[in-house]
């Protein structure tokens, strides 16, 4: 009997110790621990980190906003004469580049989901990425970027600037038959830019292609590629449709701007006088908005690129400060918006790119200004302002004055008011007065590390582009 409740024993022992072993696995899963990664995740990632960098006031504010005469700074201006810190330049380099990678992996995730719409989004934000380097430094590695974990490769060949072109239109192209696929989807809680949208994100697609048309225009013949972006009817229509973050009401989510100037207390961004002045000489609805009186009384700018700081008559209380709705914590951050598009559809039909001519031009281009008013709460002013001389469309100057107002909706848009003055040329812009280089900078130096870690390529691309200097003229300015 005893051996017989023995082998009992021993066999419901075993039994048990199957049971518990088959099951461990299961019981001790960590349910908050995911395999993969949803490709959904990575979107905020990766729009948040681009959209910081370029509005950082070290970037955006320094470099952009100082080097096309929105601000000027009173003390610490050596950015201002066209001394840059090293360590934005680097930063800017860095940061788009991870952004660019977080794109990669996200296009990687989506594939194996099979989420196509996701798949999109991830080369649109890659192709904009892209973009942004290469308007800033020229050449830079694209076809073997972002490569060296998977492959080994380190070192990646600089691609010339019509290449780099070539590729991130190409992505774009992909990208939109991605998204008008429509299979996938986009979780919203992850989306900042358009909570999973999927056809804002066509829309964002198309217009963006159109600026990126527009950017070499005048390298390339576009104008059948430009006019189909017309005719498919997707471009933006709206303000709703434009592509921008609007950050959060504290830190550190506020626009950077506000973090800087305003939570910071860095007093140091005021609004220069060309600026000013341009706004003065139009009798500008917007002056009262994009500015504030100074201290001491009334909109007063500050000079550009003066070494001696403070210029006397132009210290901290004598210069107007930046609006204070754009230094709202939850001023938007924009990728591309419907003012600037309309500004660039204005040109494209003045210079017989797009179908109009002279009529569609002026239409575009009022319809920019009205928007633009009424975005800064001063549309009642519309009729009076369109009519100003220096305002109302003339077929003559019609370049320059859309050049001029799409200077003026750039406001705060520091990188992208500088390229775009870079590309066009209005305004008319004098350098800073008394700047470490006489001419305004045409690009960005490349990242500082690049001459001893990638150095043999990093040679044959200012061999072929020019030096590795500010005033070196990127290839669509040529």
């Amino acid at each position: 009997m005893k051996n017989v409740r023995y082998i009992m024993l021993l066999f419901v022992a075993a039994l048990l110790f199957v049971r518990c072993d088959n099951s461990f696995e299961d019981i001790n899963k960590n349910i908050d621990d995911p395999i993969s990664v949803p490709s959904s995740m990575i979107i905020g990632t990766i729009v948040r980190d681009a959209v910081n960098e370029l509005y950082s006031t070290f970037n955006g504010s320094e470099i952009g906003e100082t080097w096309s005469q929105h601000i000027s700074l009173i003390q610490y201006n050596d950015p201002e004469r066209y001394k840059p810190r090293v360590t934005s330049m680097d930063g800017v380099w860095n940061r788009l580049y991870t952004c660019a990678s977080n794109a990669n992996q996200m296009y990687s995730l989506a594939l194996v989901e099979g989420n196509k719409t996701n798949q999109g989004v991830a080369l649109l934000l890659k192709a904009y990425c892209f973009s942004i380097l290469t308007d800033l430094y020229g050449d830079i590695p694209f076809n073997e970027a972002l490569k060296g974990p998977s492959d080994g490769n380190f070192t990646p060949v600089y691609d010339s600037q019509e290449k780099v072109y070539e590729g991130l239109l190409s992505m774009i192209e992909e990208s939109i038959v991605l998204l008008k696929d429509g299979s996938g989807e986009i979780d919203g809680s992850m989306d900042i830019l358009y909570s999973g949208n999927k056809s804002r994100w066509l829309k964002f697609a198309y217009s963006f292609k159109f600026r990126a048309l527009m950017r070499i225009s005048q390298k390339k013949d576009v104008s059948a590629s430009l006019q189909a972006l017309i005719d498919s009817k997707e471009l933006f229509s709206s303000n709703d449709e434009e592509a921008k973050v609007v950050f959060l009401s504290v830190s550190p989510e506020a626009n950077p701007i506000f973090e800087n100037v305003v939570a910071g207390a860095r007093n140091e961004f005021k609004m220069a006088a060309t600026f000013i002045d341009a706004l003065k000489s139009t009798d500008d609805p917007r002056l009262t908005i994009m500015a504030q009186e100074a201290k001491n009384g009334g909109y007063v700018g500050k000079p550009s690129g003066y070494e001696e700081s403070p210029l006397p008559n132009f210290g901290y209380d004598d210069v107007s400060p930046i609006g204070k709705k754009y230094l709202e914590p939850t001023a938007p951050g924009y990728f591309l918006s419907y003012s600037e598009l309309l500004f660039l559809q204005a040109e494209a039909a003045k210079r017989g790119l797009i179908a109009g001519g002279d009529e569609r031009a002026k239409s575009y281009y009022e319809l920019a200004i009205m928007n633009s008013l009424t975005e800064n709460g001063v549309a009642l002013s519309y009729n009076k302002f369109i009519a100003h001389p220096k305002v109302s469309y003339q077929s003559a100057n019609a370049l320059e004055l859309i050049g001029t107002q799409k200077w003026i909706v750039l406001f705060c848009q520091g990188f992208e008011s500088w390229t775009e003055w870079r590309r066009t040329g209005f305004p008319v812009l004098t350098p800073a007065a008394q700047g470490y280089i006489n001419v305004i900078p045409s690009r960005l130096k490349y990242e500082s590390t690049e001459v001893s870690v990638n150095g043999i390529n990093y040679k044959a691309a200012i061999k072929r582009q020019g030096p590795d200097e500010l005033n070196t003229k990127i290839w669509w300015m040529k």
